[in-house]
């Protein structure tokens, strides 16, 4: 791969001839980015997050401006929602079938197109509730195709030595700018335009900048020999792609029981972090948004920590034990935040399980990277996206008449508890620590 001599390009530490371990490589983190493509790969990733960042808080006071209300904004929400599921799947198949840096060229171009369209409706003063929801639907299509091929270029690109510090430098971008820096420019600009759609034009810059830098990225390196397998053409061949992939997953018990385990996990967890955890800060700490703000920020920056701290290290030899436990112990303090009535301790409780989760997806995305055959990486990874959003919507709408019946408190022990439970049982039934023994990863 290409790049300039220097502290970033140099060889791994080895150990010493009398044995001792050299220094730990404290360029690890960052040096993924010493890799050309990678760079303007990672350059449009973070400008296309940036500018999604800023288009939660653009598309609501969008959806005021052409004088929307709650039902509005839901209907708009839940075309993204939508628009993402239906593609998930689609996505991962494309994504092994049609050249990676060509399929996110035109995911940035389609969603560039999108938002542009909102932002000349704006300058016109015609923007409307359907076009802001198909303009929503068509960008969260485009995530459903996006993210499966991003995931499955990064092998292509990158030394398999450097994929965990690739994972946790997205992993660390994500929540800072989607969370935080996006949101926060898209309120200065809102506040600073005559017309919320007007805001949409900065949005739209993030999206060109993206576009521009992934037309640098180069065709990927030729496979080895024997690495791809044809597929069949036309709608049998999408099934058999599609098949192919569920039949590994089913045959492959780490993979298996830790998509299961993600499922219980949406499934109890996020309810109660999305719909209750706001009316819970607000009864018992104050009605001051800036209150459940912090708690947020907190959250997210828990997320920015445990991905840089995983990826400054070496993938663990016990890898699926180190990801497994860290879920399974990082979900429990999420119970002491529906009991406790101290805001700091709801505050630390947070912060635990935002770095816990973010520590255990790095490694969880570069296992898929360097185990799954990089033939289907695509459609496992669309798999993993799509049981991440399947059962979503079935957890917010059961928190809410939940919390009618059943105390709080005990909502929240259960949602910190069981995902506990879930990986434990996970781990023992896949018999993951023969599995990571029995597979061995370089370092």
């Amino acid at each position: 791969m290409s790049g300039s001599p220097g502290p970033l390009t140099g060889p791994e530490p080895l150990p010493g001839p009398d044995g001792a371990t050299a220094p730990r490589d404290r360029w690890r983190f960052v040096r993924p980015l010493a890799h050309r493509d990678f760079r303007m790969l990672f350059g449009a990733v973070v400008l296309s997050i940036f500018g999604a960042g800023m288009w939660a808080v653009v598309m609501v006071y969008t959806v005021i401006g052409a004088g929307g209300g709650p039902v509005e904004l839901s209907i708009v929400a839940a075309a993204n929602a939508v628009g993402l599921l239906l593609c998930a799947i689609p996505g991962g198949i494309a994504a092994d079938r049609v050249a990676r840096r060509i399929l996110l060229r035109i995911v940035e171009l389609v969603n560039l197109l999108a938002i542009t369209s909102i932002a000349v409706a704006g300058v016109f003063g015609v923007v409307t509730i359907p076009h802001l929801a198909v303009v929503a639907f068509v960008l969260g299509a485009g995530a459903g195709f996006f993210f499966p091929a991003y995931s499955a270029i990064l092998p292509r690109i990158l030394p398999p030595a450097q994929l965990l510090a690739a994972n946790g430098l997205e992993g660390a971008i994500r929540p800072a700018l989607q969370q935080a820096a996006g949101p926060a420019a898209a309120g200065l600009l809102v506040a600073a335009v005559l017309a919320p759609a007007h805001a949409a034009w900065g949005v739209v810059a993030a999206h060109a900048l993206a576009l521009v830098l992934l037309l640098f990225v180069r065709p990927e390196p030729p496979v080895a020999h024997g690495e791809e397998r044809e597929a069949p053409e036309g709608v049998r061949g999408v099934f058999h792609d599609l098949r192919e992939a569920v039949v590994f997953t089913l045959r492959t018990p780490w993979l298996l029981w830790t998509l299961l385990f993600a499922t219980g996990w949406v499934l109890v967890f996020l309810g109660p972090e999305e719909v209750l955890l706001p009316f819970v800060t607000r009864e018992r700490i104050g009605e001051d948004p800036r209150l459940f703000g912090f708690l947020l920020a907190v959250y997210g920056i828990g997320g920015v920590l445990g991905s840089i701290v995983v990826s400054s290290m070496k993938l663990p030899r016990r890898y699926l034990t180190v990801m497994m436990g860290v879920w399974a112990v990082s979900t429990l303090p999420f119970a002491v935040v529906g009991i406790t009535h101290e805001y700091w301790l709801m505050a630390s409780c947070l912060f635990l399980v935002g770095f816990g989760f973010s520590y255990g997806n790095v490694i969880w995305g570069t296992l898929l990277q360097r185990r799954v055959p990089r033939h289907m990486l695509g459609r496992i990874s669309s798999l993993d996206f799509f049981v991440s959003l399947a059962l979503m919507p079935l957890s917010m709408a059961l928190a809410g008449p939940l919390a009618q019946v059943v105390p709080v408190e005990a909502i929240f022990i259960a949602a910190g508890v069981i995902p506990s439970v879930l990986g434990v049982l996970a781990y023992l039934v896949a018999r993951m620590p023969k599995d990571e023994i029995d597979h061995p990863l370089d370092h």
